[in-house]
Parts: structure tokens; sequence; C-alpha cells
């Protein structure tokens, strides 16, 4: 089922009760309400546990309640518990187990995670017939919920992120993961994803090593498709070397790209050297998120730009 644009949201937008300021500590009852409602319409919900021995289940409803207790299971061992915090009834399915854990949790940390397992398991049991609600119009719908209570997460490429500008985010940063997406890259997704999870635990020193891990396999993947011979020990600046020798700007536009090499390196390798996560000493560098912020959208960027401009030379 689509979103429904009623009468009260139309009043709401024209008043400007839509905040355009994300919040990162709560999740309103009114979202986890509609999110356990995506649920139902993507994944039927399953049977009481008790009925799993007597009953015969068709296709479907093994399905539905395959998927919800993977998603159970995978809270319960990652958790450490046996059975998750919530009061249940013996006629409880795994989908009321999970869902009355996501909606009762105050841990925002902790609901994310179930939000995160939930989006994963949709699109994992995706074509198994289990409700004529299209996947990815779930993962959709989600993102939409979220940006409508002004919650700064988005679920892109397998994980929830955060977001901290919707057009940065938009333009930049959901770009490049659709680039990074791409098989060849995958060592340069996986680092910018650790990268941003790194961000959402606010464990800055290690975003910026994550960022030069995955500036730098952007740059290896790019001369290995090429055929550009490079040190196997090289630098980031070295790598950056490597592309401009290489014509990765086309001559016409090196002359407005002087500062190029300088902007590359700096921007994302020079922050990491200087205040990232090794080498503290007894005078620890505090990392403001303002500048974890920055150079991940920055890493974004350079990537999208490195990326774009490989294509060109094809």
């Amino acid at each position: 089922m689509a979103i429904t644009d009623l009468y009260f949201k139309r009043r709401m937008r024209e008043r400007g009760e839509y905040s355009d300021v994300y919040q990162y500590d709560e999740l309103p009852q009114k979202f986890r309400v509609q999110i356990v409602h995506i649920w139902k319409e993507t994944i039927e919900t399953d049977l009481p546990i008790r009925q799993y021995h007597t009953t015969s289940l068709g296709g479907s409803s093994k399905a539905s309640r395959e998927a919800y207790e993977t998603v159970h299971n995978i809270l319960l061992k990652e958790l450490g518990l046996f059975e998750l915090p919530v009061k249940h009834e013996s006629y409880d399915g795994y989908f009321q187990k999970v869902s009355k854990y996501f909606l009762s949790v105050d841990d925002v940390e902790l609901a994310l995670t179930v939000l995160e397992l939930m989006c994963q398991i949709i699109l994992l049991y995706q074509g198994k017939d289990l409700v004529d609600y299209s996947e990815s119009e779930a993962i959709e719908e989600t993102n939409t919920r979220l940006k409508e209570h002004g919650i700064g997460y988005q679920y892109e490429n397998g994980q929830i992120i955060r977001v901290d500008s919707q057009l940065i985010h938009a333009e930049v940063v959901k770009p490049a993961l659709e680039l990074l997406n791409k098989s060849m890259y995958k060592g340069a997704q996986e680092e910018f994803l650790k990268a941003h999870e790194h961000y959402r635990h606010g464990d800055y020193g290690n975003v910026l090593s994550e960022c030069l891990k995955a500036f730098e396999s952007t740059m290896l993947t790019i001369c290995d498709t090429q055929g550009w011979e490079y040190d196997k020990k090289a630098t980031a600046s070295t790598l950056v070397n490597i592309c401009m020798d290489n014509n990765l700007i086309p001559d016409f536009w090196q002359s407005h790209f002087n500062s190029l090499k300088s902007l590359l390196t700096s921007s994302i390798a020079t922050p990491r050297n200087k205040l990232g996560s090794h080498g503290k000493g007894n005078n620890e560098k505090v990392i403001p998120e303002y500048l974890a912020s920055y150079i991940l959208h920055m890493t974004a960027s350079t990537i999208l730009f490195l990326a774009k401009a490989e294509q060109a030379l094809e």
C-alpha cells in the first residue's frame, strides 16, 4: 500500500510543520507504528509459535515465518538474550515479538538495528510470494517515513546511514553509493559504508580512516581498469599523481584544476593522517563531528568525481 496524501498532511505542509532539520535521538511512536504497518503489508504476519507444529503451512506462510524468525534469532544471538525483553503472550508469533520489541525499545540504535534487519530481510525474501507489495516500494516508503518525521537516517545499500543534509545526500552520497555498488568497486563500497557506520556511532577517528581507504581503493580500481602501473604500496598522494598524469582530467580542463591535487590529498588524506585513530600518544586528539561530516561528504563527492571522470575516458 502506497503512502496516502491525506488532508491533514497537506495542511501540515501548507503550515510549514514538516521540519527540514534532522534529529537523531528519537524515533516517535507514530513513526514506529507506521513502519510496523509496512512490514505487515510486505511480509504477512506469521502464526502463533505454538501452532507451528500443528498447522500445515503453505509456501507464503512458511516464508513469512522464516523471515520473522530469522530477524528474531539474529537479535537474540547478537544481543546475548534468550528472550526479547518485551511482554509477550503465548499466542505471539515471531512477527509480534519483533514488532513489540521495535515499538518499545528506548535505545534508538537498537531500534534502528531492528529496522535495518527488517529492510534487509524484506529484500532477501523478495519474490517469495509473501504479499503483493513491491519490496523496493517498502524500502522507499521506509525512507519517506524517516524524512516525514525529520529523522536523520536513510536505508541505502544494505545499511542504515546517517544523513546530515538531504540535498547533499540526494546529490552526492546516494549517487556515490549507487556507483560503488558495481562489483569492481566492492572494496571501496565496504570501506565507505564502514565510514558511515562509524559516523553513526560517533567514532570519528575511524570515519577518517575508512574514508581514506575508500578514496584509495577507488583510485586503485581506476588504475586497474585503465591498466595504469602503480606501486602496490602507493599512498593516496601518489595515486592522485598517477591519475592526473594519465589525463583523468582532460587537458583542456587542466588549467581550471591547478589546485586539484592539493584539494584531493589535503581534504581527505591529510586530516586522517593528522587526526586519525593511530598514534594518539599522551595528547589524544578530539575529532569534532563537523569535521567527520565534512570529510565523509568530501569523500563521497571525490569518489563520484573520479569515477565519472574515468567513465568519460571510455
